[in-house]
């Protein structure tokens, strides 16, 4: 089949005038709406869990080298919707390499679906892999992506791609990929058992309007314990807006159920104490932690890569007004990587739009050596663990964005730093960097810094030498020591210890609160 015969089949299978002996691919009288993905995420939950195939696949596909799947390209010219004058347009990802696990894509209108089928006049096949076997028509996809006009109006620019499992990435205007998100997380770092990984095994693309500003996608969610029905309405800007609605079919009880999960890349930075041989200053997706609760406190937490063994953080609350993984560093200086854009790479803030009740943030630090893994995983993890046979419904909202967190503080914690001198051996020198209006803004009422140690070496410790000064670029610095309170003591016998630190005026918190783990 020709390209040109390719591009017409599929302008006739969007007006739904395609016959159904054309590539498989017919219209059918169908109501798509989250009810009807919640219905299938029901009646999967009621049966045993089903694992995908993972030998269903040609050998030559599931043969393929990391080069060679780079090797395929979809044909711009044959996405979804790109004949026609819409705000959005949808390419497809070919299976095999690691994606062994086929998914279901299916077009929808407000009364008819078809299932797209796969073809190989969708891809280009470079020279890695010129010569290739049959394409399975019922082989189904590695997932898909959307592209609209995001930073200029005339080409449409990649929004938002569904890859893996439940996972997906978003980009906002000028901005490169990075911090991943997923449909939920199961067991994530619990002890004693594996972690687990649902896939998302159907979506379901609404073909837009001319005059639609968001794309929505329907997903079946699928896994041993779990399965469940998702929404997603996709609003692209300056940042891009993703309103998630989730139900959740609980098929047996885990140890740890992680809501709104996102995973990041944190190499070294700033506030590092372990340094690496490479040339730029700073090499990670995400520098810190940022959480709202719902009393209005903030709190900033600088991720870290220094104790070589595996970390977690928790941060209880009955309400959660909002949390991300931030990139605040956004000078090119801090990175010098022209290639990897770091300072481009997009925070990802959630702010939920149901009650969540009672629970947890979560962070978990993975040690590295190197910047190709995602080490750094970010979630909500509810006080109860639904039990076999409950219905969990929860939504709320991503800002994929390179502002920072839209109810942030007037203070903010904006760098992190480190350091231990030859002459004082048993004192670490800790200072926190502050900016925002509030600190700035002319008062006869001195800044005072508030300055809290917490952990099982608390009473070990002393703070010691506190100081408050201005700093260029309208920044603050709280500049402290932490020393051993025994005499002739060393601060490796003292253990892990945290930190907090902000700053009032008169008796008014003027920053968000920053907190910090240190093992001496």
């Amino acid at each position: 089949m020709t390209p040109a015969v390719l591009r017409k089949l599929i302008l006739f299978t969007t007006l739904g005038i395609i016959s159904e002996s054309a590539i498989g691919q017919t219209w059918e009288r169908e109501d798509v709406g989250f009810e009807s993905i919640q219905s299938r995420a029901r009646d999967l939950a009621n049966n045993p869990y089903v694992a995908p195939k993972r030998d269903g696949l040609p050998a030559w596909m599931n043969d393929l080298t990391y080069d060679q799947y780079r090797d395929i390209r979809f044909n711009p010219n044959q996405a979804l919707w790109s004949t026609e004058k819409l705000p959005f347009r949808a390419m497809l990802f070919h299976p095999g390499y690691l994606f062994k696990e086929p998914v279901t894509l299916n077009e929808f209108t407000a009364t008819h679906q078809q299932q797209i089928r796969l073809a190989e006049a969708f891809f280009n096949y470079g020279p890695l892999i010129s010569k290739h076997g049959e394409l399975p028509s019922d082989g189904g996809f590695a997932g898909f992506r959307l592209h609209s006009p995001l930073n200029t109006p005339d080409i449409f620019d990649e929004l938002v791609a569904f890859q893996g499992a439940s996972y997906w990435r978003a980009l906002g205007k000028s901005q490169r990929y990075g911090i991943s998100s997923r449909g939920i997380a199961v067991d994530t770092g619990a002890d004693g058992v594996s972690e687990e990984f649902p896939n998302f095994r159907e979506f379901w693309l609404k073909k837009p309007s001319q005059e639609d500003t968001q794309a929505t996608v329907y997903a079946l969610l699928d896994g041993p314990s779990y399965a469940g029905a998702y929404q997603f309405k996709i609003t692209p800007g300056n940042e891009t807006i993703m309103d998630v609605k989730a139900v959740l079919f609980a098929r047996r009880a885990v140890a740890r159920l992680g809501i709104a999960p996102m995973s990041s890349m944190f190499w070294f930075g700033e506030n590092s104490r372990r340094r690496f041989d490479d040339f730029r200053p700073e090499v990670h997706d995400s520098d810190g932690l940022s959480i709202r609760m719902g009393t209005g406190e903030r709190m900033w937490r600088p991720i870290s890569n220094d104790s070589d063994k595996l970390e977690f953080s928790f941060f209880e609350m009955e309400k959660c007004a909002g949390f991300g993984l931030l990139q605040r560093d956004r000078r090119f200086a801090a990175y010098e990587d022209g290639e990897a854009a770091y300072h481009l790479r997009p925070s990802l803030w959630i702010e939920p739009t149901s009650d969540w009740g009672p629970g947890r943030v979560m962070l978990m630090e993975i040690p590295t050596t190197n910047e190709l893994s995602d080490n750094t995983v970010a979630m909500w993890e509810p006080t109860r663990i639904p039990q076999p046979g409950d219905r969990v419904e929860f939504s709320y909202r991503q800002h994929w964005t390179m502002d920072e967190d839209p109810a942030l503080a007037d203070g903010h914690v904006v760098a992190t730093r480190t350091g231990v001198h030859d002459w004082q051996k048993e004192q670490r020198t800790i200072a926190v960097e502050f900016s925002g209006n509030a600190l700035s803004q002319a008062s006869e009422i001195p800044l005072t810094p508030i300055i809290q140690v917490t952990g099982t070496g608390a009473e070990k410790v002393k703070i010691q030498g506190t100081t408050i000064q201005a700093m260029p670029d309208a920044r603050w610095r709280v500049a402290f020591q932490i020393a051993p309170t025994a005499e002739g003591g060393k601060l490796a016998d003292v253990g892990p210890i945290e930190l907090r630190c902000c700053v009032k005026r008169g008796e008014n918190f003027i920053t968000e609160t920053w907190v910090h783990r240190v093992t001496p």
